[in-house]
């Protein structure tokens, strides 16, 4: 968990180190990317268990 708050070692790709708002920016881009992710697996299992026959997801069918 340190990792993630030590500075980088290496800057971008012009060798200078990236700026607060850039490292903002890329964690950014991460968080949307994981919560894009989650919100389609969730819509996954509710679009499953909609389609389910009631009671079938604790066995009691």
């Amino acid at each position: 968990m340190s990792e993630e708050f030590a500075p980088p070692a290496g800057g971008g790709e012009t060798g200078r180190p990236k700026g607060l708002l850039e490292q903002m920016e890329e964690l950014m881009a991460a968080l949307n990317a994981d919560l894009s992710a989650l919100d389609a697996d969730l819509q996954a299992t509710g679009a499953a268990l909609r389609s389910a026959p009631p009671g079938a997801e604790d066995g009691t069918t």
